[in-house]
């Protein structure tokens, strides 16, 4: 027969145990924390260290985030789409119930220690799942598609022997794992990534129509054929028709 003092005991190891544990995890969800930055417009967070610059004008807009180290994965993540909501269970002061968010890593954010899975969101982006006053919430998170309008961009800057490709509006998984150039009088030459979502070239193509082989990180490769044509110039874009779908 159990004494008072052994059920007392039992009791309050089951107590302890249930305030202990960890919250349990959400199925196909991560978790993770979110702060905002850059201002009621997201004027404060053009740039960023993807490259993508105005991101009004490279079609990104103002729903963005900059990631921390685990998630930013050394600029891999650049492009990649995540849905976020705020937990309400563990927040419910300031989180928004019910409200979910989709956003594009264009930035890299160095304010969390490295383990830590955190989104610093523009603030338009944050709000649509934080109350203001919040700061910082839980996050329950999840990569998904980009959907993105019209075809891939490539903007080439630098100089001959040393092209720098901006490769933006990736849909699908929104990022680019491997790409190589082909001049008209060229053959294919493998690119490496210089930072973010620029790609480099040290291959003499100027005065060339050009050719791109792009892979996603979700494995699709597409070759645009004459994309940019002979007559480019350094610090121009141009737009293909065509786009990934993973």
């Amino acid at each position: 027969m159990e004494t008072p003092n052994s059920l007392l005991t039992i009791l309050l190891v089951v107590v302890v145990t249930l305030l202990t544990e960890e919250a349990p995890a959400v199925a196909g969800l991560d978790r993770g924390t979110a702060t905002f930055y850059g201002g009621g417009d997201a004027s404060g967070t053009m740039g960023g260290s993807c490259g993508y610059g105005n991101l009004y004008s490279t079609g990104y807009g103002k729903y963005t985030a900059a990631l921390s180290t685990v998630l930013y994965n050394g600029g891999l993540s650049c492009g990649q789409c995540y849905r976020l909501t705020c937990d309400y269970q563990s927040s419910p002061r300031w989180c928004r119930q019910g409200a979910s968010v989709t956003i594009t890593a264009t930035n890299y954010g160095g304010w969390c220690n490295p383990p830590r899975a955190h989104f610093d969101m523009s603030q338009p982006a944050w709000e649509t799942i934080g109350i203001y006053q919040g700061g910082i919430i839980p996050v329950l998170y999840q990569r998904v598609a980009c959907v993105r309008q019209g075809g891939v961009r490539f903007t080439i800057k630098g100089f001959n022997y040393y092209e720098l490709v901006l490769i933006t509006n990736v849909a699908g998984s929104g990022s680019v794992k491997s790409a190589w150039v082909k001049g008209t009088n060229t053959n294919r030459v493998p690119m490496s990534r210089n930072w973010g979502a620029n790609w480099q070239s040290l291959a003499g193509i100027a005065g060339q129509a050009l050719t791109f082989g792009v892979t996603s990180s979700g494995g699709q490769t597409i070759i645009f054929q004459n994309v940019v044509p002979q007559n480019w110039q350094f610090g121009t874009s141009f737009i293909s028709n065509r786009q990934f779908s993973y």
